[in-house]
This record gives structure tokens, sequence and C-alpha cells, in this order.
């Protein structure tokens, strides 16, 4: 990439000649830290010299072994099955082929699974020693650089399991992990999705006072041995996909207070997938509209007790919006990491861009960004439970950092920016859902205040 492609030419940085400055590359490099600390006594060396690393590099090292695998074990598969499907399927997402040659990798690869491939025996590797969201978040970051469609695919799969998780139903995880071994053993990955949004009730499903007054439409009234769903759910991450649904619904002549989950399966008769929705991001990943029409769910298929959905779906945001800030900071990563590769590269006054300070300035905030937003990621997601108000907390500042990060790699690559090609504009659009889903940002910081309320009035402090 240089100055002579004439879609690249003359239009980026066009003030940064004035502010290139002469300089002695040779004194500069008998200056850098580096030379410095190598020139210096032994002694000094032993307190001050490091190997000049990356930052990827640096916080992975601080990682315990286990996790440090899982993070360069997805990253690879990233890199290997997501990054370079990533454009294509923005342009034309939900081709079936495509989606299976993923998910059988995904599957392969063990990124279903709470255990990460020994790299040097190739055993399984348990992580259950950690927090399910600290594993969940390295996960996502690293498969959101790649492309925030897929990694929302495989998200959305771990967010439809976290009620059975916490349900502490041995025997209906059983019965669940049984099917997706049997599925596995053929070679394909037994999916599953969550649903909760529907057309009357968006955000009032995720929070208390809108809950109060929202009136459910998914009803369940009792049948013989089981019960009939009826009801429609929209913006159901993987609901095209997905083996079964966890699908909440009150009971008949009950509010919200009765939520239930129910796990209902794809060929249940009058369980119809009526649509996927036409996304402005994230695109690899269906957003579906669901139809109930009189479902029949038996006992055996209440996920916990009855009435204790309400519990459960507040539990599962808990545990799913630290990684939610995850997937924000990968996609961001993604942005920052095209944008360099493209200052890298471009060359102006026969020197590339990232040779001039402004950019450098730029550069340098954009990686500050990107080591706050993952800071408070690791903070929150090695804590055993995670709270209302560090989860939101994770979710809303990470979501808006990226927001920010990924406009200023747009702004970076000037006109160029807005090229499909280039990849930072599609990370712009992907980006965004990441402060709408999981509960809107604004509802988020309501959860915060929510959490902190009684500490707040008193004399506890934030």
């Amino acid at each position: 990439m240089n100055a002579t492609d004439p879609l690249r030419h003359g239009s980026v940085m066009k003030n940064s000649a004035s502010i290139a400055k002469p300089h002695d590359s040779a004194t500069e490099r008998r200056l850098s830290p580096d030379e410095a600390f190598a020139a210096a006594r032994t002694e000094l060396q032993a307190l001050v010299r490091y190997a000049p690393r990356s930052m990827w590099e640096q916080d992975t090292a601080a990682l315990p072994l286990p996790l440090q695998y899982l993070r360069r074990h997805a990253r690879h598969f990233a890199a290997r099955e997501l990054a370079p499907r990533a454009l294509d399927t923005d342009l034309a997402p939900h081709d079936r082929d495509v989606e299976r040659q993923v998910l059988r990798s995904a599957l392969q690869a063990g990124l279903f699974f709470n255990s990460v491939p020994h790299p040097e025996e190739g055993r399984p590797l348990p992580l259950d020693d950690y927090p399910l969201a600290w594993t969940a978040s390295l996960k996502n970051e690293e498969l959101a650089a790649g492309c925030g469609g897929w990694a929302l695919m495989l998200a959305a799969h771990a967010l439809g399991a976290t009620p059975l998780v916490l349900c502490g139903d041995a025997a209906t995880l059983a019965r669940v992990m049984e099917k997706a071994k049997a599925k596995g053993r053929a070679g394909e990955p037994y999916m599953l999705a969550y649903a909760i949004t529907e057309p009357a009730s968006g955000s009032d499903v995720e929070e208390t006072r809108g809950a109060a007054v929202a009136r459910p439409g998914t009803i369940a009234r009792p049948s013989e041995g089981g019960w009939r769903l009826t009801g429609r759910k929209l913006y159901t991450s993987g609901g095209d996909i997905a083996d079964a649904v966890m699908v909440f619904a009150a009971l008949e002549g009950e509010g919200l207070e009765s939520w239930t989950c129910f796990l209902v399966e794809r060929d249940t008769p009058g369980f119809t997938r009526v649509r996927n929705e036409v996304k402005m991001g994230q695109r690899a990943s269906a957003a579906t509209e669901l139809l109930l029409e009189d479902v029949f769910v038996p006992d055996e298929h209440v996920i916990g007790e009855l009435r204790e959905g309400w519990a459960l779906n507040r539990a599962s945001l808990n545990f799913s919006r630290i990684p939610v800030a995850a997937l924000a900071l990968g996609i961001a990563r993604g942005a920052v990491e095209a944008a360099i590769e493209f200052v890298a590269c471009f060359e102006l006054g026969g020197r590339p861009l990232l040779e001039y300070q402004e950019v450098e300035l730029q550069v340098a905030e954009m990686i500050a960004q990107l080591s706050m937003m993952r800071s408070t990621i690791w903070e929150y997601a090695r804590r055993p439970i995670p709270t209302q108000a560090a989860a939101s907390l994770a979710k809303v500042s990470c979501s808006d950092a990226a927001l920010q990060v990924c406009t200023s790699a747009m702004q970076l690559l000037s006109n160029h920016g807005v090229l499909h090609r280039e990849r930072v504009e599609k990370a712009w659009r992907d980006v965004r859902l990441t402060q709408i889903y999981e509960g809107t940002n604004d509802i988020n910081r309501l959860a915060i205040i929510e959490d902190l309320r009684q500490s707040l009035a008193g004399d506890g402090g934030v």
C-alpha cells in the first residue's frame, strides 16, 4: 500500500507533512530506552531491562497457564476460521454451508466446552477452576477480533446454556448434555439460544421497574404432562440455527414475577422461525423472530422451578454482560489492528503515516483505551459471582469506549475508513450493537444504581 494507489492517494492526513520534523534515526535509536538499558551496568539492567513485547503478549503472560492456552487457542482459531470469512459473510450472511463449516470447526476446536486442548499433549485441559465469565470473556475478545458476527453466534450459544448451568438441576443438564454429546459424535454441534424479548417488552424484561408494569406476551398454560406456550419472541440471537431455545414465559393469568424458563426443541409442532432481521452489524449471527402457537413443552423441560425464570434471567444477564463487554473489546481491537496495518503501510511524503507524531498520538490513545477496557473486564470477570453492578458497569463502559475507538480508527483512515475492504467500518457497525443487546446501556446504568442503592443511601461509598 502506498500513495501510488489511486484509491489511497493524497486524501489521508492532508496536514501531516506540516508536522513532520527532520530527525536523526541513528541518534533516536541510541537514545531509545531499549538501547539505553542495554548499555547500562549489569546491576541496573537486572532491575529495569525487559524484552520488547506486544501488549497482547504482556497481558497473556500475566494469566494463569491454562488461561494463557485458552487465549492463544481462541486467537489462532479466529485467525484461521473467522477473519478470512468476515467480510464475505458481512455481505452475504446466513449461508448454511458456511455456517456448518465454521460451527463444525468450532466443535473440533473445543470452543463449545469449558476446556482447552493442551498445546503439547492434546488432551483437554479443564477450566473448571476459573469463573465462567472469565473464560467466556477471554474467548469472546479473541473471536470478536476476528469477526464480531461469528463471535456473537458462538457467544449466543453460551448464553443459551447459562440457565441450564445456573438452575442447579443436574438431571436436566445431564439430559441436554447427552443430546449434545450424541450430536457431537456425529461431528455437529448442539446449539442453544436464549429468548426473552417480545414485541411489547424489550428493555422491560431486563429492568425491575419496567418489569413491574409490563404485560407478558408469551404465556404458558398447564396441560396434561406439561405446558402449552403461545406468543412471540424477537431478536433471538442464533434462533435460526438453535437445536433448542430457552423460552421465558409467564404462567397464565400472572405477571412477569411468574416467568418460567422452558426448553423448546427445534422441531416441536407449532414452533416456527418467522424471519431473520436485516441487521446493521454482526450480520453473521441472525436475530430471529420466533412464533409459538400452542407449543407443548413437557414438565421435564422446565428449567429450574416454576416462577423461577425471572431470577434465572437476571442471573444469566449478570453472567453474560461481562462477556458482552469482551465482545466489544474484541471488535474494537480488530478495528485498531486494521488501522495500524493501514498507517504502517500507507506513505505520505515518503514516510509511513505511523512515523508522524500526530498519528502516533492517535494510535497510542486507542491502545490505551483497549488496555483500560481489558483491565475492567478481567477485574470483574475473575470474581466467582458477578454482581449486577459490576456486570452492567463493564458492559456500559466497555461498549461505549469500544464505539469511540472504532470511530477514532475510521477517522484515522479518513475517506478510506468507509471502504468495506478496510474492515474498520464493519467494526463500527458491529460494535454499535453491543450498546443495545443484553440491555441497552441506559438500562444497564439503571441496573448499576439499583444494585448499589442501599450503599449509596448509607455511608458505603462508591
